[in-house]
């Protein structure tokens, strides 16, 4: 078992990679070549709430990744919300209508009960406890299903120690490119957090174990020689590395400052809010972070590009802000 120990996405980004090129196997999978980590691989992240990869060349897409967490925390599965931030999300759905393993939904609605409400009504109630188990793959319709969409990420164990709710993620076949320190590390942190305040305690740390730790060999090497051109997996420059977090306009904004039944309902209207609606929320995280968000994307996707990164530079979280603005601006330019 190797272990990556990061302080958060942006070092673990580069420390995953440079791993790979070291150490791998090369196999066939159903859509290409991998290159594959020989044991299963354990992500540290020490602060999980510092969620947002800066890495230029990587390119992730800020607006997508948050709109997508917050709509797998509604317990959602239909395709035509995430579509907005992502056409190939299409790709992922065999019947262009519902996401089959989409997370949010099994974590509310596929087993018939909400798993989220029961943990944190398990941990207020016993905060030692060791069953908070929040499962994602159901055998009856994954182990042996012949579609696009099966889960990777599988179970999630959750408990309270020393005032902190701590996370560990399992998960089958990770993605590390696209997956572990693309859109996975925001969904799993913003629940892990979610479910912290919801409890009243700080978040703690995340574990992301991964079993096949892998990258598409054509997406990596292509990747890796841009990077290593920058010198980012130089040995010197990885252990006097600055952290984007270090700059404190970076800071993340708080996801809950309200109870989390106000919570809730404040998230189930946003999520039938019009781009440029009203902004009238319970808790400040809406109104002041997911609103100038959303308006951003969509005055970006009406080629209104100035007001686009007027807009996006509202939003109270520095990191999703500048991550947002510097996405937008890579395109105009």
């Amino acid at each position: 078992m190797e272990v990556i120990n990061c302080r958060n996405v942006n070092d673990g980004f580069i420390k995953a990679l440079d791993k790979i090129e070291i150490d791998h196997v090369v196999l066939e999978s159903r859509v290409g070549e991998v290159m594959e980590f020989p044991t299963p691989v354990t992500t540290v992240y020490k602060n999980p709430t510092e969620r947002v990869l800066f890495e230029e060349i990587r390119d992730a897409n800020p607006f997508f990744h948050f709109m997508e967490s917050l709509w797998m925390l509604a317990g959602r599965n239909d395709l035509a919300y995430v579509e907005q931030y992502n056409k190939r999300m299409r790709e992922y759905s065999d019947d262009g209508v519902d996401l089959h393993g989409a997370y949010g939904y099994r974590w509310i609605n596929h087993f018939d009960f909400d798993q989220i409400d029961s943990i944190i009504k398990r941990l207020k109630a016993i905060p030692n406890d060791r069953r908070s188990v929040l499962q994602m793959w159901d055998p009856k319709v994954d182990l042996n299903r012949d579609g696009v969409d099966v889960p990777c990420n599988t179970v999630i164990y959750f408990k309270v120690r020393d005032g902190k709710l701590n996370m560990t993620v399992s998960n089958r076949s990770n993605d590390v490119i696209w997956g572990t320190f693309g859109a996975n590390v925001v969904h799993m942190s913003m629940l892990q957090e979610y479910i912290a305040r919801s409890l009243g305690i700080t978040v703690g740390t995340y574990y992301q174990v991964s079993d096949s730790f892998h990258v598409y060999t054509n997406i990596f090497i292509d990747m890796w020689k841009k990077l290593a051109e920058d010198d980012a997996f130089d040995f010197y420059s990885m252990r006097h590395y600055i952290n984007p977090y270090e700059n404190r306009a970076l800071k993340p904004y708080p996801l809950m400052k309200v109870s989390k039944e106000e919570w809730d309902k404040d998230l189930h209207k946003f999520l039938q809010r019009e781009p440029l609606g009203d902004k009238k929320f319970n808790d400040s995280f809406f109104t002041k972070v997911a609103c100038p968000l959303q308006d951003a994307w969509y005055l970006y996707k009406q080629k209104e590009y100035d007001f686009a990164l007027s807009e996006v530079q509202t939003c109270s979280s520095g990191d999703w802000a500048t991550a947002g603005f510097e996405w937008i601006d890579r395109r105009i330019k």
